[in-house]
């Protein structure tokens, strides 16, 4: 049930980008618009993240996995029946909401259901398999249901699969509860400031970077950040303890994982908009058209983990950078005219690049901190990762927002996406040591929440 659980909110987090002009095309929407139905659910998915670790341990991972699938099912509902585009809005953000209380708490399960170590290793593997062929399947999935029944299936197709793992929960023994502080302003600030920052960005990109809104935005999200680190240093169990950022491996790590979902996702929502709006292909070919790159990073995912055992993570976290920063470089020659095999050839490099990095950055930043710590940095570097592809979809969206500029603004988007993994690939060189390093377990551990989360899927 966890694996069939985390492959259903990873496949949201791509299943609907191919939709997006079907969706946008009933309703009139601005790409603005259209923005929001996939950034909604990331960013709620992000933020939250941060605190749902310890909700899975103050009432039990089964009671928080089973109240995280019972929202996310329900939004499922609500998002294939929604009335309007705001609606559709409101329904994607509290589904968000409910896959985040959910995934660690999956985690959670699925450790606890094994008790051998061997067998334990083998559960978490299927579980990160779910999520890596939640990635790869999202666009396809999507294309095909969109062109045969509508893009309300996208949604409609999540209700089974939880009514089926709401009926097993019923069978699974109950989670022991256990104390873990919680860290509200933490967790509403967190919010609040990437909410606001994703909202300036969006705004911009429609109505001008200079409009009220937008600079109101930028306004709230530097104040609710400014209150953000206020509080976490001074809560005595805050939900990020600042403290862990002392250490640069784990900054660079943050930073990296942040910096790859933002090329990713964000290059993802792109060019679905120019595969169906400016080349004229049909949602099931325009999800067909990335499975070359979705393929290649699922099967790279087994190279990553072999290669970061013989030569430790940071090697292969810098060739994945480095393959994934050519790749984006390259579709800086794509045209309307493109011949299609050779789009599809260019955009391989993304899906190598990314299935090449992740496994490696998640060791990496596992063995940077002491093994007390293991969950709450996991957790954390997922945070980064979900809103790394959130804003990456408000920033890059926002540069292809006007339709008449649209290759010019598909040109700086691409420039900003490998200018932003060439500096974090800097980083990674600079700081990140080679080998193998563990973290000193004399290092101070403060209390925290205990975050648990996923623990490698593709980007």
């Amino acid at each position: 049930m966890a694996c069939l659980a985390f492959f259903v909110i990873t496949l949201d987090t791509t299943v609907v980008n191919v939709a997006l002009p079907s969706i946008g095309a009933q309703w009139d929407g601005q790409v603005s618009a259209l923005q929001w139905v996939v950034t909604a659910y990331t960013l709620l998915f992000a933020a939250l993240l941060l605190s749902a670790g310890a909700i899975s341990d103050r009432i039990g991972a089964s009671r928080a996995f089973t109240i995280g699938l019972s929202v996310f099912t329900l939004m499922s509902v609500l998002c294939g029946l929604a009335p309007s585009l705001d609606v559709l809005i409101v329904a994607r953000a509290i589904q968000g909401a409910g896959a985040a209380v959910m995934m660690p708490a999956s985690l959670a399960l699925v450790r606890q259901a094994y008790d051998e170590p061997t067998h334990r290793a083998r559960g978490i593997a299927w579980w990160t398999a779910g999520g890596g062929a939640a990635v790869a399947a999202g666009p396809v999935v999507g294309g095909a249901l969109t062109t045969g029944l509508g893009w309300r299936w996208i949604f409609f197709i999540n209700i089974p699969v939880g009514i089926v793992a709401l009926v097993g929960m019923l069978r699974a023994p109950q989670s022991p509860r256990r104390p873990a502080p919680m860290d509200p302003l933490g967790q509403v600030t967190a919010v609040l400031a990437l909410a606001a920052l994703v909202f300036a960005v969006i705004n911009g990109g429609s109505h001008g970077w200079t409009d009220v809104g937008t600079v109101a935005g930028f306004v709230v999200a530097v104040v609710a950040a400014a209150v953000f680190l206020a509080a976490e240093s001074r809560q005595s169990n805050p939900a990020v303890p600042l403290s862990m950022f002392r250490n640069p491996a784990v900054a660079v790590c943050t930073s990296a994982g942040l910096a790859l979902n933002l090329g990713y996702y964000g290059l993802v929502f792109v060019f679905t908009i120019f595969f169906q709006d400016h080349r004229g292909a049909s949602a099931l070919v325009a999800g067909l058209m990335f499975i070359p790159m979705t393929a290649f990073t699922t099967v790279v995912n087994l190279l990553a983990g072999k290669l970061t055992n013989r030569h430790g993570p940071r090697f292969p976290l810098l060739l994945g950078q480095i393959i994934q920063t050519l790749g984006i470089l390259g579709l800086l020659f794509v045209t309307q005219d493109t011949p299609t095999p050779l789009l599809l050839l260019l955009l391989v490099p993304l899906g190598i690049g990314g299935g090449l990095a992740i496994p490696p950055l998640t060791t990496a930043m596992l063995e940077s901190v002491p093994h007390e710590r293991a969950g709450l940095a996991s957790g954390v570097l997922s945070a980064a990762r979900q809103f790394g592809g959130a804003i990456g979809v408000a920033l890059l969206g926002a540069l292809i927002a006007d339709s008449t500029h649209f290759m010019r603004g598909m040109r700086i988007s691409l420039i900003i996406g490998a200018a932003v993994l060439v500096a974090t690939m800097l980083a990674v060189a600079r700081f990140l040591p080679p080998g193998h390093h563990h973290a000193d377990p004399a290092d101070p551990v403060e209390p925290a929440q205990n975050a648990k989360a996923e623990t490698g899927r593709p980007a």
